[in-house]
């Protein structure tokens, strides 16, 4: 039975509290942990986890509670200090996206892994549903040929408010805006259904939030061979339509599900009967998938947890949650000084070094509120 502890208690917490839950022959909650003092408390007792204890102090429930593995559900600029600690101090560790706001950081966090011999995993927990794990099946199939065009629209909405909260909307605390703190699922996405890309151009801005440094809104360029992906990364989209659509040779394949694939006439242009053979292999492997027993945050947990019994690596690891900052950095780069970026990015970058988006980021407006707790 492995002890669980759980540091932060803001809302993204509920997800890891009721994950771990959903394996009660495997796990135990019994420590959870806020710098506001009492909230951890007040968490336990809103799960009704009666033999949790509660610390207002993460490092000394890291010392003191026993913990097999910990979940670190903080603002971005805590994780690697606290998620170092638990490593060093022989614990497992499941770190909410984004892993940390600079390469420099995320490396630090995979050093103390690799030394501590412990499990490191970072949270992607779309890859835990049933619609995108079909889409990486027909990926990895071949069907689609080789890959032409990707849009990734990872579109959300967020009013005045939302920024209001002492840590969001500033470099220094959030890390960055919605490229980090919300298209990184969709990043993770693209990038464990394709690949790291080797090319980034980018132009970020803030059209909408001005009570907020960072940018609400930005759009990139990937290059992939002889592909490419654009990312639109967006807090202001009414409707949060969000939409992953692969072009490949061969066809189309999109979530929401939707398949197309054309036939060329003699002269090059579509026939009028579109490949209705290789339309329907591809719906033969999402309707052969067996959905998954487990999903979203509880699908991770439940992988996490396999990971640590069997001594293997979990489907979202340390270094997948690296390649989804590296990417972020190189559309921040790409975006604040004018240029092309390509990866993967060096050591000796300046963009790779903690601080650094802090000091050479725009602020496209200041904070104008700075609230402890949300509002409900």
């Amino acid at each position: 039975m492995l002890r669980i502890g759980i540091i932060g208690t803001g809302g993204i917490a509920d997800a890891h509290i009721a994950g771990y839950l959903a394996f009660p022959q495997e796990c135990e909650i019994v420590a959870l942990a806020d710098v506001m003092p009492g909230k951890a408390a007040q968490k336990a007792a809103a799960f009704s986890l009666s033999d949790a204890v509660g610390y207002d102090d993460p490092l000394q429930m890291i010392a003191d509670a026993g913990l097999d593995l910990v979940s670190i559900a903080t603002p971005p600029s805590t994780h690697a200090a606290l998620a170092i600690a638990a490593l060093d101090a022989g614990v497992n560790v499941l770190v909410e996206k984004p892993m940390a706001p600079s390469l420099e950081e995320c490396d630090a966090m995979l050093a103390a892994q690799e030394r501590s011999g412990k499990v490191l995993s970072v949270v992607a927990q779309n890859r835990f549903r049933d619609d995108l794990a079909t889409l990486k099946a027909v990926v990895g199939s071949g069907l689609l040929g080789s890959i032409s065009h990707v849009r990734v629209d990872s579109a959300w909405w967020r009013g005045l408010p939302y920024y209001d909260l002492w840590w969001r909307g500033t470099w220094e605390k959030e890390g960055g805006g919605c490229t980090l703190n919300h298209a990184i699922h969709h990043i993770d996405l693209l990038l464990w259904l394709l690949g790291s890309p080797t090319e980034v151009a980018a132009m970020l801005t803030n059209a909408q939030h001005d009570n907020a440094e960072v940018e609400d809104l930005s759009v990139a360029v990937l290059r992939y061979e002889r592909g490419l992906a654009q990312l639109t990364s967006s807090v202001v989209h009414h409707g949060e339509e969000q939409e992953i659509v692969i072009q490949g040779q061969h066809a189309r394949v999109s979530q929401p599900w939707k398949v197309v694939a054309e036939r060329s006439r003699p002269d090059g242009f579509p026939e009028k009967e579109r490949d209705i053979e290789r339309q329907a292999a591809i719906e033969a492997i999402a309707a052969a998938r067996e959905p998954l027993a487990h999903r979203g945050h509880e699908g991770q947990i439940g992988d996490l947890l396999g990971a640590i019994r069997d001594g293997r690596a979990p489907i979202a690891d340390g270094r997948d949650g690296r390649n989804a900052v590296e990417v972020v950095t190189a559309i921040y780069k790409a975006g604040i000084e004018h240029q092309l970026v390509t990866l993967p990015m060096a050591a000796d970058d300046p963009y790779y070094r903690a601080g650094q988006l802090v000091a050479n980021a725009p602020h496209f407006f200041e904070k104008t509120a700075s609230l402890i707790e949300a509002a409900s």
